[in-house]
């Protein structure tokens, strides 16, 4: 009787031993991302904006920090940098889409200052980077921070 209650406790610990793993390895799973973007290139622009389309779309808060020339993305007249193939779009339609799935995206504080360029010529809903919101969100340690 003694075996048979083990040998049944060890089949339903083998059987749900791995079920609460998986659980809690999706509790871990990212749900927060901040993307700092400074590269000029359209290619790594429109991965980064690829990425975090993707990431929003699975469920992920995504805050982007626009700095150098990837800050041109966010003017409101800009053309959004070149079509990239295979889908012919724009790195800028691409935050574009990310906005309109909720994602905050700010250009770095000096991105202004240091350009031709004023807050009234931002995109709507852009907003300028306060540096101790984005430590805040550096330090977080629930934040998951990329840099491209």
């Amino acid at each position: 009787m003694i075996r048979h209650i083990t040998l049944t406790l060890l089949l339903t610990a083998l059987v749900f031993l791995p079920l609460s793993a998986m659980a809690t390895g999706q509790d871990r799973a990212v749900k927060n991302v901040f993307i700092i973007l400074s590269s000029d290139s359209p290619q790594t622009q429109g991965m980064a904006m690829v990425l975090a389309n993707t990431l929003v779309d699975e469920g992920a808060t995504v805050d982007v920090l626009l700095c150098d020339a990837a800050g041109d993305m966010a003017l409101a007249q800009g053309d959004g940098g070149p079509k990239l193939a295979p889908r012919d779009v724009t790195p800028g339609k691409l935050l574009g889409a990310l906005m309109d799935k909720g994602a905050s995206v700010s250009v770095c504080a000096l991105y202004l200052p240091n350009s031709d360029y004023t807050e009234a010529d931002l995109a709507e809903g852009v907003s300028v980077a306060k540096p101790p919101e984005m430590t805040a969100l550096m330090r977080d340690p629930e934040v998951r921070v990329f840099t491209f």
